[in-house]
This record gives C-alpha cells, structure tokens and sequence, in this order.
C-alpha cells in the first residue's frame, strides 16, 4: 500500500482529496496545524492518521523537510506552499525519497490574460507577492523534475468553491452580502462594465485532478496543470445567473472603477482589483487530453453549492 503524505490536508481541497485517496486504497498521513476539522464530514477521515506540525515553526528550526521526510510517504502533496525557499526546503528533504511530489500552485502565475482561454504554455507575467511567489516555485519544480528527475507535478487551481466558506462573489470581493442582495431583488453596482472574467473551480474538482495526476504518473511528472472549471464568467453574466437562481432578475449598474471602489471598504476594494486586474480564463485542454480530467462542476454550478450552504448556515439571507 503506498503511503501519501498531505500537508495542509484539512483545507479546502484536502476535505475532498484526503477521502478520495482513502477510498482508492492509499495509506493516508494528513500534515496540518491542528487548528480545524475538514469543512465537510466523512467516515474516511477515520482511516486517517493525523500529524500536527507547525510549517513555519518547523521551517525556522531548519526540521520541517526532515520530519516530513521521516513520514516515509511515497508520494507527497503540499497544499501549503508560498515560497520558493519553502518549496526548495522540502525538495531537498525529499529527494530520493518519493515517487511523486505535487505541488498546489494558483493561476495567478499567469498574471493578466493575453490570449484566452490561457493554456499552461503562455509566457508568465505574474503580479503581486502571491502570483510572483507561486510562479517562482513553479519554475523551480519544472526544473528539479525535467533537470534534475525529481518527480514533481503542478496543478493551478482557479477560485476554489465548495461548501463551508464564502465564494467568490461577481463583485469580485468575499463579502456575502452580495448574493443577499442579489437574493432579495436589490440593485448591484458592478466595477467598470462587468465585462472583467472570474473562474472558479468546485474543490473536489481539484481534487479530481490531483487523484488523475497521481493515477497518471508519467504524463504528470515534469508538468503543470489547469484546474478550473469549463468555463470563466464575467462578472456581468454571473450576477445575473446568480440572481436566476434565486428568481429574480439583476438589477445592475455599473460604475467607473474610481467610483466604485470609494463606495467600498479598503479590503473588498484590494480583492476586487486583484480579481478583474487578473481577469483570469484558463483552458482545461491540457489536464482533459493528458489526464482524463472531466470536472463535474460549471462555475455556476459550483457556486450555487456554495451558497445554497450559506443560506442553510444563515449567512445569506435568501426566501426560495
């Protein structure tokens, strides 16, 4: 039985992923800090042997890549990853040690878009601390596999959904307010046109993809791959698909990004920006022709799992 070690497993796509693994007959070790269940229940985490350790502290030691090491897992996937130190740290650790190491990147490497739908091959132009940071560990992992045969695999996930925590909104922010709006009928602003495009990805869609990279060892190895949904939205057309769904019709107006943001708070201003200047929409061509990968959610889909959660845990204030 072959033995996998997730770090971060209690996370959004180790809820789905870690049960997946189980019931395919891996020998599960979930790595996590301890601080929370899975967001969902399920009988497999019974099977699941529990490892509390501190990334960073352990980091800082110069022991995290060593204790992982001591796991003796034979494949490896790092959830919790944000630095290229970080990332060369537990490589390091590993090599010679694991027949497959996968790494949770985002599509922020891509920066903005050029030619959509983008494909893992478009030149990188990331922004912000977060896409440069996880484009820098990319680069790192396609070398040490295609260089060096460290047998690592990268998938980029878009905006994770699932039920348990407040998706991304068409407004580009976190703020759930905006589906109770959208809910009971109220106006919505939108930044510029609505013209700008989201993608999202339902989280056991991801863990989908991670279950077809390891069951496809030699075309995952030395590669990185989209995980999204079939389709980006634009904000327009998602708060309009949203506000169907609840039965109404949108009521939307639209405002200058200036405009916009003075009417919102400091941080849902910095996630919109980050979002529509992002405008990610990635193909799947890559993961559907190499891997088999079929997600099972559109993004629409996707989110309304999610939402239908927040108005069953009182978060969104909905009348169906």
């Amino acid at each position: 039985m072959s033995r996998v070690v997730v770090i971060g497993g209690s996370g959004h796509i180790g809820t789905y992923l870690v049960p997946r693994l189980v019931f395919a007959g891996f020998e599960v070790i979930s790595v996590s800090r301890g601080e929370r269940a899975p967001y969902q229940p399920h009988g497999a985490w019974s099977s699941v042997r529990q490892v509390v350790l501190d990334r960073e502290a352990e980091e800082k030691a110069g022991a995290f890549g060593r204790k992982i090491r001591a796991l003796d897992p034979d494949i490896v996937v790092d959830m919790i990853c944000f630095t290229e130190a970080s990332a060369r740290h537990l490589v390091e650790a590993l090599r010679g040690q694991v027949r497959h190491f996968l790494h949770t990147g985002t599509i922020w490497v891509h920066g903005p878009s050029v030619v959509v739908p983008t494909t893992e091959m478009q030149p990188r132009r990331p922004f912000g601390e977060y896409g440069i940071q996880k484009a820098a560990i990319e680069a790192f992992l396609i070398e040490a596999a295609r260089k060096d045969s460290f047998p690592a695999t990268i998938i980029h996930p878009g905006h994770i959904v699932g039920p348990g925590w407040a998706p991304l909104n068409p407004a580009g922010h976190f703020n759930p307010n905006v589906f109770t709006k959208l809910a009971r009928g109220e106006e919505l602003a939108l930044p510029n046109f609505g013209l700008e495009t989201v993608h999202h990805v339902h989280a056991d869609d991801v863990a989908q993809l991670f279950m077809a990279a390891i069951a496809h060892w030699s075309a995952s190895v030395g590669e990185a791959f989209h995980a999204v949904s079939p389709a980006a939205v634009t904000l327009r057309g998602y708060a309009e698909a949203m506000a169907a769904w609840f039965g109404r019709e949108a009521k939307l107006r639209y405002l200058p990004w200036l405009e916009w943001k003075a009417l919102h708070s400091e941080i849902e201003a910095a996630q919109t920006y980050d979002h529509i200047a992002h405008s990610p929409n990635c193909s799947i061509a890559k993961p559907e022709r190499l891997l088999g990968y079929r997600p099972r959610y559109g993004s629409i889909e996707a989110v309304c799992e999610s939402v239908t959660w927040l108005i069953g845990s009182g978060i969104v204030e909905a009348e169906r």
